[in-house]
């Protein structure tokens, strides 16, 4: 699928978000990569094979510590 040279990773490389993207609506909050990855804005992907990664961004994300 991909035509970059180097050639991205591919959708089952641990590097797979790094591949460029081919579409991005984040007013529907999803983008297309190059090797097919269908990446979400909550961080969970669909893989071109139809497997689903579950969303993996760190669960303490933009909390604020406040004194007690």
């Amino acid at each position: 699928m991909c035509q970059h040279k180097p050639p991205c990773p591919t959708a089952d490389s641990a590097d797979r978000e790094s591949a460029r993207l081919l579409a991005h609506h984040p007013e529907q909050g999803w983008s297309l990569l190059c090797n097919g990855v269908l990446l979400f804005e909550d961080t969970g992907e669909l893989l071109p094979d139809g497997q689903i990664i579950a969303p993996h961004r760190p669960l303490d994300a933009g909390r604020v510590a406040t004194a007690a």
